[in-house]
Formats: structure tokens, C-alpha cells, sequence
């Protein structure tokens, strides 16, 4: 019986943008849309419904999204997500724009080393920009003033203090709610059998096109800065292996490439290189514990170590190395993930890796090389 092919959904970002932009078209038009179409960061073009939209007072509107995770088992699947606009005619010195506020359910950020400062609400870079695209949208088809967008956001989810406690945000110290997340707009499902038959296929693609070396990513960023750091290599020789780390390395010796490399940021870097055959966050929580410890067995001031030790997050971590004068400490963990690439990989394949700060710059080098046959 051929399976049934699983079904992508869309981000809490996408549903904010789409709820946002819904809002705007119903304040400016009078009308509440029943679907709304947003740009995505790709490109393309995503089309939502929206469950309700009203007028709640002059001069702003609320729209509601119902999340749709598609067949990824997503905490916020069925979750209302919730954007309220208000226009505003802003001073002279005020330039226009989008002002972001977290409602009801939308978590708030109160510990250093995420992409949102402390005290912002936690909206992620990625879906800030995808609201902004979408207002900006409805703001040129519909709006009459003449004037540039200016505009407070509002986005809330009713149930999202109930539903952050099934996520990671209170142990990296997002309180009262989720965050709003995405990179892509959309929800692949997180399928282990179906992505290691994904990158299974793209390993002998490769290797059937007669190439010998292939650069493992975890996700989109990652592998778009590895293709623009090594431009001499073909699209195909680019795999994203999400969480599926030993898998890959294994799949890589057993289809005869030569030359294997991964580039990581450094969170997931830290991750692969404690020889996790998955690290998936669910499974494997990060562990700044082993970080510290790899700190101490190098002898290097307790202070640095305990303060490690203490990060929130690996940015955190990260930002505390660089801080204190010792971003040459990567190569603690460069060394590591070599080690654990070649547990997995075996004799035989070059192995390379190239870690990044999360401003992308590689901040370490490395290499193994390739053994005779």
C-alpha cells in the first residue's frame, strides 16, 4: 500500500503575518477577508484562512489565525494566534514603520543569548519581517493617505501560556507564553523515516553524478552559508540533515565519499560534537554542562568556566567566550566534532568542519584526512 504523503503546514510567523495582514485589509476596507495571501522569506506565496476577523474599537481591527502545523506534531497546531493593528500618525522625528507588542500568550524574553533582546517580546527576527512584508502589502493595495506605513502590532495567543510549558521557553527564560518562530514560513513534518530516506536519496544523487565529497548542514541557513563558503561545489553536493547526525555520517562511508564535511552553527556544534547520533532538542537538551567541563579539563579560570556553565544558551555561551578575549576555546569543540564525525563516518572518508558564530562567520577550521583504501 503506497503511504500517504505527509502534509506540510505553516509557522505561528506565517499565521501572525497572515492574521496581521487581514487585520489591515479589514481596518482599511471595511471588509473582513475570509483568506489572506503572504509573501514568504523564499519567495513564494502563501495563502491562509482567517477563522475572524472584527473591529473592537476605532481605528484598529483584530484578525484570527487557527495554526496549522500540517502533519508535524507541532504544540501550537490548533492554536489561535491573534494580531491586533492600530494605526498611528507618528511625530516628525518618528520615523514610520512597524512597532511590535507582545499580547496574551506571546512569551517575553528575560535572559541574554537570543535573537530578541531581553525585555522584547519573543517574535523572531524572521517573522517580524514577514508581518512588516505583509502589512506593507495591504498598506500599498488599500491604503489612502498617501502616507507611509505606521503601525502597532499586537500579537497574542489565548492559550499560549498553557501551551509553553510543553516547549523549551521556560528553561531559556521566555515567560508568560510561546515564542513566534519560523525561517521559512512553513512546517515540514518531522518524520524520521521519511528525512533519513530523504538524505539517503540525496547522498547517491550526488554520488551517482559521479561527485566524491558532500557538506552537511542541519537546516536552510546553514547550508546557504555553506554554499556561499564553498562556491566550488555544486548544489548537489549540499545536504541538510536536520537532527540526523550519525545517520548521515554512516550514510555518507557506506555510499564511497571521499571527502565529508559539516558546517553548524555553534549551538548545534556543541551538540554533535558529544557524538549525539541525533540531537534533536527534544532528545538531547543542550548541554553547556559539557561545554564548561571541556573548558575545565583544558585548565582554563574557573570564572570563565562557572560563567559558561551558567549561559543561557549556547549564543549566550558563545557571547561569553568572545567577551573574555578566548573565541580560540571553539577549537575545544571543533576538535570534539571531528572526533565524533569520524566515530560515526569510520576509517576512510576526509572529514572537515567549519563552525559558525550566529552572524555566520566561521570562527573554526578544521580537518582529518582522507585514509588510503
Amino acid at each position: 500500500m503506497a503511504r500517504r504523503q505527509l502534509r506540510t503546514g505553516f509557522s505561528t510567523g506565517s499565521a501572525a503575518a497572515a492574521a496581521a495582514k487581514a487585520a489591515l485589509v479589514h481596518l482599511l476596507s471595511g471588509n473582513p477577508p475570509a483568506r489572506v495571501s503572504i509573501p514568504l522569506p523564499s519567495g513564494a506565496r502563501l495563502e491562509i484562512t482567517i477563522s475572524q476577523s472584527l473591529i473592537p474599537a476605532s481605528g484598529q481591527a483584530q484578525a484570527t489565525v487557527i495554526k496549522d502545523a500540517g502533519d508535524d506534531p507541532d504544540v501550537t497546531h490548533g492554536a489561535a494566534i491573534q494580531a491586533l493593528v492600530r494605526l498611528v500618525s507618528p511625530p516628525a522625528a518618528t520615523p514610520p514603520g512597524v512597532a511590535f507588542t507582545g499580547g496574551p500568550g506571546v512569551g517575553r524574553v528575560t535572559r541574554p543569548g537570543l535573537p530578541v533582546a531581553v525585555g522584547e517580546p519573543a517574535i523572531n527576527p524572521v517573522p517580524r519581517v514577514m508581518i512588516e512584508h505583509a502589512l506593507q502589502e495591504a498598506w500599498l493595495e488599500l491604503g489612502t493617505s498617501g502616507l507611509p506605513l505606521a503601525a502597532q502590532v499586537e500579537i497574542s495567543v489565548p492559550e499560549g501560556q498553557r501551551l509553553a510549558r510543553r516547549t523549551l521557553n521556560p528553561r531559556l527564560g521566555i515567560e508568560g507564553g510561546i515564542s513566534i518562530l519560523g525561517t521559512t514560513g512553513l512546517v515540514k513534518p518531522f518524520s524520521h523515516e521519511a528525512y533519513t530516506a530523504t538524505i539517503d536519496s540525496a547522498l547517491a544523487v550526488a554520488r551517482a553524478a559521479g561527485e566524491r565529497e558532500v557538506v552537511f548542514t542541519t537546516g536552510g541557513r546553514s547550508e546557504k552559508r555553506a554554499q556561499a563558503l564553498r562556491p566550488d561545489l555544486p548544489p548537489l553536493c549540499f545536504v541538510q540533515i536536520a537532527d540526523f547526525f550519525g545517520h548521515a555520517l554512516r550514510q555518507a562511508k557506506a555510499q564511497g565519499f571521499g571527502l565529508v564535511g559539516v558546517v553548524c552553527y555553534f549551538g548545534k556544534a556543541i551538540k554533535q560534537a558529544q557524538g549525539l547520533e541525533c540531537t534533536h532538542a527534544h532528545r538531547a537538551p543542550l548541554e553547556l554542562m559539557r561545554l564548561a567541563g571541556w573548558l575545565e579539563e583544558a585548565g582554563m579560570d574557573q570564572g570563565l568556566c562557572q560563567a559558561v556553565l551558567a549561559a543561557n544558551t549556547a549564543r549566550h555561551a558563545l557571547e561569553i567566550l568572545t567577551q573574555a578575549g578566548h573565541l580560540d576555546l571553539v577549537e575545544l569543540v571543533g576538535r570534539r566534532l571531528l572526533h565524533s564525525m569520524a566515530l560515526w563516518a569510520g576509517s576512510g572518508p576526509g572529514l572537515w568542519v567549519m563552525i559558525l558564530d550566529y552572524e555566520g562567520q566561521v570562527i573554526f577550521r578544521g580537518r582529518r584526512q582522507e585514509k588510503a583504501a
